[in-house]
């Protein structure tokens, strides 16, 4: 018997894959959707249902669950994980990197919470965990359209937190600082992404994606009367 059924989406690498990991080994069933199919296949996890999506096609995403629920029973805990960072000066970037942005940041998200969010409260359990950013809680150089997505995210936990609170649906935001996975690589100015890897080096080294799966893991194990709303993780020697 495999326990509760969750969903993480963006689960090809970084912070989505070391989830999809430590949550397989916690015993779980899961539906892993990501655009890269070949690398969540070939993280090779027992009980895991992998599929292509594109988490900005909302009829899809719905498909993905309906399909996860008819083998494994419902969703328990889905977790918004997919993300773009797109740095840029605002009179200078290209607005279709601001739109690609808020189409996976934010419109996605509230498709993954409309999919799921009915159902748990029908029976009054279940946990949305949305991956926020520091980024969502203050402001950043070369950051203003990504800050906007990421505030967007906060903001949104929070408000549907307070609206299933006395369902008994748990809602909660991790907020990363910096961490070494591909997220930079979506930058295309190639200064800023020169000089953000100078201040990771400065600190000496940015957090690792299992430091945020073990913080979802823990976050997640607590008794669904206990809802940690929002953690803000970074090193220890990061500043802003």
């Amino acid at each position: 018997m495999t326990k509760s059924l969750i969903v993480i989406t963006g689960a090809s690498s970084g912070i989505g894959a070391a989830m999809a990991k430590r949550f397989s080994a916690a015993g779980h069933s899961l539906l892993l959707v990501a655009r890269r199919i070949e690398k969540i296949e070939a993280l090779g996890l027992p009980n895991a249902m992998c599929r292509q999506v594109d988490v900005t096609d909302a009829e899809a995403f719905k498909a993905a669950i309906k399909e996860a629920e008819a083998k494994f029973g419902a969703v328990d805990c889905l977790i918004n994980n997919a993300g773009l960072m797109m740095l840029g000066q605002i009179d200078t970037q290209d607005p279709s990197e601001w739109q690609r942005m808020y189409d996976v940041n934010v419109m996605a998200l509230l498709n993954g919470m409309q999919a799921v969010l009915a159902d748990m409260k029908a029976r009054n359990h279940g946990t949305i965990m949305n991956i926020s950013s520091i980024a969502g809680k203050k402001s950043f150089p070369n950051h203003a359209a990504y800050v906007g997505t990421k505030f967007a995210v906060s903001a949104i936990t929070e408000n549907v937190r307070e609206e299933v609170a006395d369902t008994g649906v748990r809602v909660m935001a991790i907020c990363p600082g910096a961490v070494e996975t591909e997220l930079l690589g979506h930058t295309s100015d190639q200064e800023i992404i020169d000089g953000y890897q100078a201040w990771k080096d400065a600190m000496g080294g940015v957090l690792h994606a299992d430091d945020i799966a073990r913080t979802a893991e823990f976050m997640y194990a607590q008794p669904q009367g206990v809802n940690i709303r929002d953690v803000v993780i970074t090193a220890t020697r990061q500043q802003p």
